[in-house]
């Protein structure tokens, strides 16, 4: 956690080895990292079931697995709908449709739950801590309450230096 601009966004790709630190290493051991970015990073020209295949293979056997992840998210009826004909929290839960779909040793999440309604946030808050009790969460978030949610040790960052939630 920490103010607009301290740096959250960054130290995630950091974390994911999208951009190289200034200076020091980073050591990462997970093999099946997954992301949700502030933007949802969906392909305009496939529909929300055709994006969350992709991490599946793309093929016609594993569409049912791609549905399931859509109706786990509240996004059956949406499945045909492309991009942009869904609102930015339908498309954000479509992105973390897909990486839920993925399998993912590290789910790095990167203010995921904007754009979503307390109660659906509060559902799918309690989605990723059920299907994923094994993967390692990395979350940046203003709200200390999705932290808590999640099951998050909270670290604050700000001037390049961390401190932990008292």
């Amino acid at each position: 956690m920490g103010p607009s601009g301290c740096g959250k966004t960054t130290l995630l790709r950091i974390a994911l080895g999208l951009q190289r630190p200034d200076a020091g290493t980073v050591e990462n051991a997970f093999i099946r990292p997954a992301a949700v970015f502030q933007e949802p990073r969906l392909l305009p020209w496939r529909t929300a079931l055709e994006n969350v295949d992709l991490v599946l293979s793309d093929g016609p056997d594993t569409r049912e697995k791609a549905r399931g992840w859509l109706e786990r998210l509240e996004l059956g009826e949406a499945a045909a709908l492309y991009p942009s004909e869904l609102s930015g929290g339908m498309q954000q839960r479509v992105s973390l449709a897909r990486a839920l779909a993925f399998g993912p040793d590290l789910l790095v999440l990167d203010e995921p739950f904007k754009g979503m309604d307390e109660a659906l946030r509060e559902r799918v808050m309690a989605l990723v801590s059920r299907v994923l009790p094994q993967a390692a969460l990395l979350l940046a978030t203003h709200s200390e309450e999705e932290a808590d949610a999640l099951g998050c040790r909270i670290l604050r960052f700000d001037g390049g230096a961390f401190s932990e939630r008292a």
